[in-house]
């Protein structure tokens, strides 16, 4: 007979869908440590980290119960939910904001959450990460270090207007690979390369055959609509920030 907590998180993920909660709390005690330094990184105030924490795991448990969720890799699924509930809180929160003066909505200084910008630039980090080696060179000379195509041209060996392609084609596969962070991971297969896919169906690039097949799969699966729904809307809106108006102080 196993010893209690010799089980493998794929024993323990089993046995939470069979309806098992010990279980679950099993799993809490073997990862809450990483998910809470995580969430700290995220949410420096130790209250919004600890809320984080809280709403992730509760949010993983009712998937598992649920017959969703994952099979194996429980502590990357978990980190996945934890950024998307923080990056999803930060956008709500942000929207909401008691006051009686409306002069901060006239145009200003932009404000920025820093947890959000925070979180989008991890995103971001880690989409570039993921562009070919060509193309991550094309991106540094021309978007960070600001060279023209004339100037990169002989660094990489093209032409300025095969560099400038080059950079066109990069800048697109940053963009697809940035929305691709903010999808959720999903267990079902078909849902699971749908959402694979669904950076490039926002932006027009899919081959018309992985087009038909996405589009069949969404006309029955709400949860890859909503996913869709996300990145379609952060697309569109590019997290524009709030502007605000510095007021003068008053003269002494």
């Amino acid at each position: 007979m196993a010893m209690p907590g010799s089980d493998t998180d794929t024993d323990l993920l089993a046995a939470v869908r069979a309806g098992n909660a010990d279980a679950y709390g099993t799993l809490y005690q073997r990862h809450s440590a990483a998910t809470k330094q995580l969430a700290h990184t995220l949410a420096p105030n130790p209250a919004d980290a600890d809320d984080l924490v809280a709403e992730t795991f509760t949010n993983v448990f009712a998937a598992l119960r649920a017959g969703r969720g994952p099979l194996v890799a429980f502590r990357a699924y978990l980190h996945t939910t934890l950024r998307h509930v923080c990056y999803h809180r930060a956008r709500r929160d942000r929207r909401l904001e008691f006051t009686d003066d409306l002069t901060r909505y006239d145009p200003g200084e932009p404000f920025l959450d820093p947890a959000l910008d925070r979180l989008e630039r991890t995103f971001a980090a880690r989409a570039f990460s993921q562009l070919p080696a060509r193309w991550r060179d094309v991106l540094w000379h021309t978007e960070v270090e600001g060279a023209s195509p004339a100037e990169v041209a002989p660094l990489l060996g093209l032409t300025p207007n095969a560099v400038a392609v080059l950079a066109h084609r990069a800048r697109e596969g940053l963009r697809q690979r940035y929305l691709q962070q903010h999808v959720a991971i999903a267990e079902q297969p078909e849902c699971r390369w749908t959402g694979d896919r669904l950076g490039g169906h926002v932006r027009g690039r899919l081959a018309t055959r992985d087009t038909a097949r996405l589009r069949a799969h969404l006309r029955w699966c709400g949860g890859c609509r909503g996913r869709l729904a996300e990145i379609a809307d952060l697309d569109v809106i590019r997290h524009r920030p709030y502007r605000q108006r510095h007021h003068a102080e008053p003269a002494g």
